[in-house]
């Protein structure tokens, strides 16, 4: 059967994968992810493995150099992220997801080489760990506006859940597959990341060029790039959204102190579960949260969605604060998974809300935010939880952060009944008028 042309297929397409040009979006992530998860395993092992081994740290004073490397990559992101936002906007978006895909595949050579060398050192690692905080700043931006770009508004809360997929389908492999390429060659991690990315470059110019929106020109771009922080402000909902997860995720960033469990609290048969009870680790909430977006893009959720977003933040929480007592390194993986689980329903909804609630001459700038808050919440969320483990150790800190994500939702309640309210998905198509 021949396949229908671009131009029309959206337009009778039944699923996003109908879509040609979407299917290579959707390889797109799947590589670049793959590929970065990947990257992150093996980097914050390091980090920490030549924090103690290198350097003759303490586990606290180790720990707390995972949150360095999280502060290194947010700095670009924070920096960068408001002027990418206007970039993908005003530029071919495919050729700016392509140039920061560029960045983070020069970052895999380098620490390749390094690793291959062995001549790593405490801050090469966080210098290069700094790229992927600019490449992230462009890439986020450029990659969330073309989704939206090449499919009808009723196909967009099916394609989040395949673009989750696609991201926590690589997010379960990058971890396992750079833990045991790890243990078999240090380089390799890296050497294969750099392949991946390579497939992700191809992929995403292999899109067919699409319409920009039309954008005023009479405005200096710093008040343009005002004009979508003005608008996110003036749409409580998008607040609403935005800030939910960027404090929630703030607080109950158990991730980061993964390696702390690995190398020095999680045994298994005696031993510490090593690199590749990290990997396994890094990829439980991967698991958790494919197997649900997997169930969404099937049976995506329509109904009372803005109460479902919120009470799956509540149990993110309370599984956060099991896990950072658990001491059965099974209990823990089970609690990983339940957490990424409990994090693809809070995701699957805010992020339909997000992009059916953003003009198309604004989804550069408005994924520009929801980047740098979900940018802040993960990398200051590491340099939070390394602190926190400085002065409450690995267990109180995970336990607190779970506590704080739990009083966080319960506030957003109450401060933004917008969420309460929001009860389906199509109320919000219309919102999606050009600015």
């Amino acid at each position: 059967m021949t396949e229908p042309s671009r131009d029309s297929t959206p337009a009778t397409a039944r699923s996003p994968l109908h879509v040609a040009d979407y299917r290579r979006f959707w390889l797109t992530r799947f590589c670049s992810v793959l590929a970065t998860t990947g990257i992150a395993v093996v980097l914050g092992w390091q980090v920490y493995d030549v924090a103690r081994a290198a350097y003759g740290m303490s586990p606290g004073q180790a720990a707390f150099q995972l949150g360095i490397i999280g502060l290194v990559q947010f700095l670009p992101m924070f920096v960068l992220a408001p002027f990418a936002g206007l970039i993908a906007d005003r530029f071919d978006r495919r050729k700016v997801g392509a140039l920061a895909v560029a960045v983070d595949f020069t970052m895999a050579l380098a620490l390749a080489a390094l690793t291959t060398w062995g001549t790593l050192t405490l801050p090469a690692l966080l210098a290069l760990g700094s790229l992927h905080g600019v490449a992230r700043a462009f890439f986020g931006p450029s990659i969330s506006a073309i989704g939206p770009s090449i499919l009808p508004a009723a196909l967009i809360p099916r394609s989040v859940s395949l673009n989750s997929m696609a991201m926590q389908i690589g997010t379960v492999g990058g971890p396992a597959a750079g833990g045991f390429l790890y243990s078999a060659a240090p380089s390799a991690p890296y050497w294969t990341a750099a392949g991946l990315l390579a497939v992700a470059m191809v992929c995403i110019l292999s899109i067919k060029p699409f319409a920009r929106p039309e954008m005023r020109t009479d405005l200096h771009p710093l008040r343009q790039i005002a004009e979508g922080f003005a608008y996110v402000r003036r749409a409580r909902l998008l607040l609403g959204c935005i800030t939910l997860d960027l404090f929630a995720v703030l607080l109950a960033g158990a991730t980061a102190l993964l390696p702390v469990y690995a190398r020095d609290i999680l045994t298994w048969n005696g031993l510490p579960v090593g690199p590749t009870g990290l990997g396994q680790m890094r990829a439980a909430p991967a698991v958790g949260a494919a197997a649900v977006a997997l169930l969404l893009s099937f049976r995506p959720i329509e109904r009372n969605v803005g109460v479902k977003m919120l009470w799956a933040v509540v149990v993110f929480g309370l599984v956060t604060v099991v896990f950072g007592l658990s001491r059965n390194y099974l209990l823990s993986l089970a609690m990983l998974v339940l957490l990424g689980a409990a994090d693809m329903i809070s995701m699957f909804v805010r992020s339909a809300l997000v992009q059916l609630s953003t003009p198309d001459a604004m989804r550069g700038r408005i994924a520009s935010i929801s980047g740098l808050a979900i940018s802040a919440s993960n990398e200051l969320g590491e340099m939070q939880s390394g602190l926190a483990a400085a002065f409450l150790g690995p267990t109180g800190a995970v336990v607190f952060g779970g506590i704080g994500a739990i009083l966080i939702t319960a506030s957003w309640a109450l401060i933004f009944p917008e969420l309460r309210r929001s009860r389906s998905f199509a109320t919000h198509y219309s919102d999606r008028a050009p600015a």
